[in-house]
């Protein structure tokens, strides 16, 4: 299948009808995607440069079992920590207008770089509630923390931005923050690395200095970082509390649902009736959920069911593009 998305283009999209965006089950999705689609019954939006937000897609799913999930992983341009910040703003809109194109109601950024960098700039480009990873983790370490010492553990990108320690400093002046780039823990995770015996000797090295009780709480500020959970709560001792940024953030989609009256609640429909029995089965990536990459399907296939237990049913190739000069040149991906 070929599918291309200009962002920003007249008229939302190139995208393919809608009747063909899920071949398996086109009832399920391609009536639901439409203008008259209610509000409440459209899908989350989910965007990553990658993997890692495959995380968050789980952390939602546990918390908002009756809600279905659109997924984009920029896989074509990961990563996002060596990029500009210019870059990074205009991929990050691009993934957002792509997603909201396809009908969605709210957008999870589950990139920990573009949350840090380009938040403001995508909340700007979109007409949807927009949700980031860098406030609710925040706020759920500071809570955690009680007032002791908080760490955070992210890559090197977000550790630069310092929009941790911005905004745990915001809601907890005077809070004494000790952050710390974890790179290797991304090929740990995506390698499926997570449980050996190297994980322990990476997270030894990189955690030395935060244990013997010296932080209270500790934010995963990178979403591939709950694959080595247990490795490093084993490495700092089981004193120190965990804040998973994805499930912080699966709390604060709940809030925003309820406070705009966005929580679906329609379930007589063929779709509704689905979703009750995948709630009641607790089933993820199913035909419910659908699944975009920029690149590497195959390779998001594999991670993902290392990641999650299953491969998604519905995954698609798309080429996503800005108006930018340089992009001038028309490029198909082919799934």
């Amino acid at each position: 299948m070929f599918t291309r998305f200009r962002a920003g283009a007249e008229g939302g999209s190139d995208d393919l009808p809608c009747d063909t965006i899920c071949p398996t089950c086109p009832c399920i999705l391609a009536c639901e995607i439409s203008d008259e689609a209610p509000m409440n019954d459209l899908p989350i939006g989910i965007f990553d440069s990658g993997v890692g937000g495959l995380t968050v897609y789980r952390a939602l799913h546990d918390r908002l079992s009756e809600e279905r999930f659109v997924y984009l992983g920029d896989t074509a341009r990961v990563p996002y920590g060596t990029k500009s910040l210019s870059t990074v703003e205009r991929y990050a809109i691009e993934n957002a207008r792509f997603l909201e194109a396809h009908g969605i109601k709210l957008l999870v950024v589950a990139c920990n770089t573009a949350s840090a960098l380009a938040l403001p700039a995508i909340r700007e480009s979109v007409g949807v509630p927009v949700v980031g990873m860098v406030g609710p983790g925040s706020r759920a370490v500071v809570r955690a923390a009680a007032g002791r010492e908080i760490g955070v553990i992210a890559t090197e990108s977000t550790i630069r931005s310092g929009a941790y320690a911005r905004e745990i400093a915001r809601l907890a002046p005077g809070a004494e923050v000790v952050e710390r780039a974890c790179p290797l823990f991304v090929a740990l995770a995506e390698e499926g690395w997570a449980e050996t015996e190297v994980a322990r000797q990476v997270a030894a090295e990189y955690l030395q200095d935060l244990r013997g009780g010296r932080v209270g709480a500790l934010v995963l500020g990178c979403t591939h970082y709950p694959i080595l959970r247990g490795v490093i709560q084993e490495t700092l001792g089981g004193d120190v509390q965990l804040v998973d940024s994805g499930e912080a953030a699966a709390e604060a989609v709940a809030e925003v649902l309820d406070a705009e009256g966005l929580r679906r609640r329609e379930f007589d429909t063929h779709t509704g009736r689905l979703l009750k029995e995948r709630a009641r089965r607790g089933r993820l990536c199913d035909d419910l959920d659908h699944f975009y990459v920029t690149d590497a399907a195959e390779r998001f296939a594999r991670v993902a069911e290392r990641f999650l237990g299953s491969a998604p049913r519905v995954l698609e190739a798309v080429e996503v593009w800005g108006t930018d000069g340089l992009n001038t040149a028309e490029r198909t991906v082919q799934t």
